[in-house]
């Protein structure tokens, strides 16, 4: 989600991940309030890439994800402080060819750290991305756009109480040893 153009930096990334016990009834209520099906249910692999430890010791990460068809590359930045949210630079473009990249990535010194496979539902209303997530440790929906879209979205949904869960999904994969 960008809140700033390049010229004052990356573009900022800023969601709130909840942990929820399923998503079987999240769909109709997420549509009941404007958003609308983007990309179904389906796997979707992501793949860290460093060298050594050289973005992990910096907070940053280096991420090639196939999804709905197609492949993207993002680099994401340290972490801002923030009890609720998560806000970090981000960087992100479609992939014409997810094989080639990962061989340039090679070349470049960068190998793969980390796969991640997980179900992905997206859904979108305005700028506000909904994406219904179903993890092998877990089910969650993350809420992606502004602080107060975010917000009002959680609010609206009855998930004020729901368990915020503070780490990212690579985290979650290590901590669950599938990473």
């Amino acid at each position: 989600m960008t809140d700033s153009g390049m010229r004052d930096g990356p573009p900022l990334e800023i969601e709130v991940k909840l942990r929820l016990p399923g998503l079987e009834d999240l769909p109709p209520r997420l549509e009941s309030l404007g958003f609308q099906l983007e990309t179904p249910l389906q796997d979707e692999t992501s793949t860290l890439w460093d060298r050594g430890a050289e973005l992990f010791d910096q907070g940053c990460a280096l991420r090639v994800r196939r999804y709905g068809g197609g492949a993207t590359l993002t680099w994401k930045g340290p972490k801002r402080a923030d009890p609720l949210l998560k806000i970090r630079p981000e960087l992100e473009t479609a992939v014409a060819d997810a094989e080639i990249l990962e061989g340039i990535l090679k070349v470049l010194g960068y190998a793969p750290v980390m796969r991640m496979v997980k179900q992905r539902a997206v859904y979108r209303r305005g700028g506000l991305v909904a994406c219904l997530d179903r993890a092998p440790f877990g089910c969650f929906l993350e809420l992606e756009g502004s602080e107060k879209d975010i917000l009002e979205a959680r609010a609206s949904l009855g998930l004020s109480g729901a368990e915020v869960e503070v780490r990212g999904y690579p985290g979650l994969f290590r901590a669950y040893g599938l990473a």
